[in-house]
């Protein structure tokens, strides 16, 4: 599908720029595109990939991405009933799935990445997505978030009296998109027009078995686990319990803040917020701490196990680029364009007669495309219609609880070079769909 709609862009780019006179600027904005593709996109993310990657073998190393998918197996076998309990790609993604939760971007990338990966390594068919990749593209365009940060911070910029209050919107706009992303992913990979038959290559004994088929068992085991892991002494773990005290101790100190007799009282959001905020803030400090020492403590070789890991960081990075290429001059050209523009005021009468409010469509037709578009869309909208608005305050839910679905497919499945996307870009849209009209719905009730 995937083919379809970046033909669809780039021709209609041309083609609405050919009749607006628009030519010369669409074909600067692709140039620039491409540039902002490699140079401020995939660059970047070499970086941050490798120190995530760094991090995640010495979790891997030490047993705890293993005891994590342990802990959550009943929830993991019912959404990902192909991938093995034991395997390494259970623990990379509900490390994911957490980090979008606390609306940890920089840390949720990475792990999503590493989890594809993982997910790849039983793929019996590399190029075409299983069933699994399907699902879990799905979650990570819908996941439920319980703080949508920058949402927040618009509107305290514009002087919002409330800023915080489309939290509550958000974790239940999300949560219905999250629920029905996964339902559409399940009942898609069913139909036949989404379970692709592959042919036997010539002088094949047997045809190849179906894309969502278990790969066969590699001669090593996947998580790359120390055998002769040496046990947890008694000093180490106290040495755990000190940090996780520590730790606690800041929780407690963020959360309630004039509680411990320091200088600065409460800043007027309620518990709840304080909490997650708290939680979202010490989330990664604790990871960097907690990980190393722990495989420090089981004699794991923390400095070269986390060197061997970052080394991935850059081979990704490179893998990703003529994905990111491809889909971000597609979306460039058509929005210099001005097809956006002209989507919006061709649906604009439609959206009115079915109670849309106008002012949201730009931003939910940007939305699936590029991020930075969105943004920028929705500054705008919060500027002129006030921040404390129903409509500011459903384009602020709206934005927590959808995805720019497109990047997402194009970054997370060029990591594994899948062309092939199956139905995950039916499933991530319907979550945009969903997400869109909870938002409008739940804002009207409680704002309304």
């Amino acid at each position: 599908m995937l083919n379809y709609i970046w033909l669809g862009l780039v021709v209609s780019a041309v083609l609405i720029a050919g009749v607006t006179g628009n030519l010369k600027p669409v074909a600067d904005r692709a140039l620039e595109m491409s540039k902002f593709a490699v140079l401020d996109t995939a660059l970047p993310l070499v970086g941050i990939m490798a120190l995530w990657l760094g991090i995640m073998r010495l979790a891997e190393r030490a047993g705890l991405v293993a005891l994590l998918a342990r802990a959550l197996r009943p929830l993991l076998r019912r959404l990902f009933p192909d991938v093995p309990p034991e395997h390494p790609a259970m623990g990379s993604m509900v490390m994911n799935m957490a980090a979008n939760m606390l609306g940890l971007d920089n840390a949720a990338t990475p792990l999503g990445l590493r989890a594809m990966k993982d997910l790849e390594t039983l793929n019996p068919h590399p190029g075409t997505a299983t069933n699994a990749m399907c699902t879990f593209l799905a979650i990570n365009t819908s996941s439920i978030q319980l703080i949508p940060v920058t949402a927040i911070a618009i509107l305290a910029a514009n002087k919002s009296t409330n800023p915080t209050a489309i939290v509550g919107t958000t974790i239940m706009a999300t949560s219905i998109a999250a629920t029905s992303a996964v339902l559409m992913a399940k009942l898609l990979e069913k139909l036949p027009m989404f379970r692709p038959q592959f042919p036997a290559a010539a002088g094949d004994r047997q045809a190849p078995g179906p894309a969502n088929a278990p790969a066969a068992a590699p001669d090593k085991p996947a998580v790359k686990e120390a055998a002769g892991l040496a046990p947890l002494e008694w000093w180490g773990k106290i040495i755990l319990w000190a940090v996780g005290l520590f730790f606690l101790f800041l929780l407690v100190r963020m959360t309630f803040p004039g509680l411990l007799d320091r200088a600065d009282e409460p800043d007027g959001r309620n518990l709840f917020i304080r909490f997650v905020d708290a939680v979202s803030r010490l989330s990664i400090p604790l990871l960097f701490c907690v990980f190393p020492l722990y495989a420090a403590l089981r004699r794991v070789k923390v400095y070269e196990e986390f060197v061997d890991g970052a080394k991935e960081g850059f081979d990704v990075g490179i893998r990703i680029i003529p994905f990111l290429v491809a889909i971000l001059v597609a979306i460039g050209m058509f929005r210099a364009a001005g097809g956006i523009d002209m989507l919006s005021a061709a649906l604009a009468p439609l959206m009115a007669l079915v109670g849309f409010p106008p002012d949201l469509l730009p931003m939910v037709i940007m939305r699936p495309l590029s991020g930075s578009g969105t943004l920028g869309v929705f500054t705008e909208l919060v500027k002129n219609v006030g921040p404390d608005s129903l409509i500011a305050r459903t384009a602020g839910t709206i934005f927590g609880s959808t995805e720019t679905t497109f990047y997402v497919l194009a970054v997370y499945f060029g990591s594994v070079s899948v062309k092939r996307t199956r139905h995950a870009v039916v499933a991530g849209l319907t979550a945009d769909v969903v997400g869109v009209v909870a938002s409008l719905i739940i804002c009207r009730l409680v704002f309304g």
